[in-house]
């Protein structure tokens, strides 16, 4: 029997195992959100934006390892999403994007909201097409879905003219995918991990450095092995974060721009790095050519694109992680007969990387007053320890939260990397919340970023979703503030947000409870109260706005070159001053 274009779409889904998809409609998909309306298999959550359509697919396929969906409609339907594709696309997240496209007989003719969805979207999609045809519809999403989720994930844009969803063809889903070019490699090569393995044995001062890839190639056991099997201290980018047990005798936790003082140090001084599923970007390597001075590296990764492409491989294995790292494993086994021997070699490198440790900790000073953004998050860490996902949002509280939140468990850690997205955790967040429904889902936010997609508060209410929001609310765009004192003499042009709006009055208006603590002493007790609601709740928490992230490597600098706390030009006075004439347009009124 024949099926209409949007009943194929819904077909064709079912066949993937979508169970939810995110979105907004307009007049070229409401076919085909009439047709959704009409089962019960795929659940539609509604969005307030399309852009937060996109980041909650993101959050979906973080948190599940699942290809994420999002459908909007054409035009500035289309336009909005891109963000969120940019940064899927950066971040190597598996999704598959649907845009409905005015009628074929009318593309070129600059329709009513007709863009050119294709072209915007091909310098941040894995792959994009244009279904001109139905009769080609199931196929094209079948190849979307494999694309999106083999080899280095990526986001896929499918584009759905009206007529292609409401034309009639039969309905076949494919049983397989064979696309001319495209064969990913899953499998190591044999000699090139024999010879990753005898620079492994040998070396004196080796780290293991993992990125993104790890977690989506679902490596976090296979990566434990090796580490504890060779004995080998392991750093994480942001993105490779909780692939590696935060609390774990060999985790350095986070290095680059805003990493520990001892990740970066070992880093610098060491003779091996083994690269799984990391990339070698700029807020890791800083300075590229003082980089790791005394190292060869090992490179890891399912991308060949990605090897060499910051940083000379001497060995490139081109693989999937999981599946090179259990080649590797098995090749270690084969050739280490004494673990002692293995201990006592590692045992001066990790004295050394426990010195620097002990010299240069990550520090704050709380007091009676002013609550420190670092304690609110050691707080949430004493009360949630390893349970639920935390997601971020971008800036200082994001790097404090990598910093001081210890995530145990894979995929549990969600943010933007790559592209850097405020507005990204909240959405994210409600992705995670919708796949998980029973889990406990927590946004760490700030007002900038949060202000940015804050209408999914609608989102949240509506379906009852009980992400718990966290605010660090500095008054700043905080990180611009910082680079303001550090470089621009504290001149703070169009950094500073005010104390606009209230944000527990906000909940309140979309009928969230909001708390609030005014005062170091109230934190623990609001993060208390905000974890046992049982629906979603927004806690605001005041903090000194002119707290710093450190440690920071400065643009230009190495790895070993951070600057470890404020310089002393960083004066009370300078940073206190109160505006005494009428501010320029786009500044605010500093507080006292």
């Amino acid at each position: 029997m024949k099926k209409t274009g949007a009943e194929i779409f819904v077909e064709s889904l079912k066949q993937e195992g979508v169970k939810v998809l995110f979105g907004i409609p307009g007049g070229v998909v409401l076919k085909i959100f009439d047709v959704l309306h009409q089962q019960k298999d795929v659940e539609v959550v509604l969005t307030r934006h399309e852009q937060g359509a996109a980041h909650m697919a993101e959050g979906y396929a973080k948190a599940t390892g699942k290809v994420g969906v999002a459908l909007v409609t054409s035009g500035p339907g289309m336009t909005n999403i891109v963000t969120g594709l940019a940064d899927a696309y950066m971040d190597s997240v598996p999704m598959v994007a649907f845009t409905g496209q005015v009628s074929t007989n009318l593309i070129g003719n600059d329709a009513f909201q007709e863009a050119d969805n294709v072209g915007i979207s091909r310098p941040c999609t894995k792959h994009n097409v244009l279904v001109k045809d139905v009769r080609d519809l199931a196929r094209t999403i079948k190849e979307a879905f494999y694309i999106a989720r083999t080899g280095r994930p990526g986001p896929v844009l499918v584009d759905i003219p009206k007529d292609v969803s409401t034309e009639k063809a039969e309905f076949k889903y494919p049983d397989k995918v064979n696309l001319r070019g495209y064969s990913p490699t899953y499998d190591g090569d044999k000699h090139q991990i024999k010879q990753a393995a005898e620079e492994i044995l040998k070396a004196k001062k080796p780290v293991i450095y993992i990125g993104g890839g790890a977690l989506f190639s679902d490596a976090a056991h296979e990566i434990l092995e090796f580490a504890e099997m060779t004995q080998i201290p392991v750093t994480m980018t942001l993105m490779g974060l909780s692939a590696f047990p935060g609390g774990h005798s060999l985790s350095m936790g986070m290095l680059g721009m805003h990493g520990t003082y001892w990740s970066n140090m070992a880093m610098h001084y060491a003779d091996l790095v083994i690269a799984v599923g990391a990339r070698f970007d700029d807020r890791v390597t800083g300075k590229i050519p003082e980089f790791c001075p005394e190292a060869r590296f090992v490179h890891i990764d399912i991308d060949p694109t990605s090897i060499r492409k910051n940083v000379e491989a001497h060995i490139p294995i081109v693989g999937d992680v999981k599946t090179v790292l259990r080649q590797l494993n098995v090749v270690l086994r084969s050739m280490d007969g004494n673990q002692r021997e293995i201990k006592e070699l590692r045992r001066p490198w990790q004295k050394q990387i426990a010195e620097w440790k002990q010299a240069h900790p990550l520090k704050y000073h709380q007091d009676e007053k002013s609550t420190k953004p670092q304690y609110v998050i050691e707080e949430l860490y004493k009360l949630t320890h390893d349970k639920g996902i935390i997601a971020t949002d971008v800036g200082q509280h994001q790097m404090w939260a990598a910093q001081y939140f210890k995530g145990a468990k894979p995929r549990t850690w969600l943010t933007s990397g790559g592209l850097g997205t405020m507005g990204f955790g909240f959405p994210a967040a409600i992705g995670a919340q919708k796949a998980y429904p029973g889990e406990l889902v927590v946004c760490i936010t700030s007002e900038g970023s949060f202000q940015m997609n804050l209408q999914e508060l609608a989102t949240a209410a509506t379906y009852n979703l009980p992400v718990k929001i966290v605010l660090l609310n500095n008054g700043f765009h905080g990180m611009v503030r910082q680079w303001q004192d550090l470089f621009y003499d504290g001149r703070y042009a169009s950094s500073y947000l005010g104390k606009i709006p209230d944000f527990v009055k906000l909940a309140g208006a979309y009928g969230i409870r909001g708390l609030r603590a005014l005062k170091p002493a109230e934190v623990e007790p609001v993060l208390r109260e905000g974890l046992k609601h049982k629906g979603p709740v927004l806690m605001d928490f005041p903090v000194y706005p002119f707290e710093n992230c450190y440690p920071m490597i400065p643009a230009g600098a190495a790895q070993h070159e951070m600057v470890l706390e404020d310089p002393p030009k960083l004066t009370k006075a300078q940073r206190g001053r109160v505006a005494k004439k009428k501010p320029e347009e786009g500044e605010g009124v500093l507080p006292a």
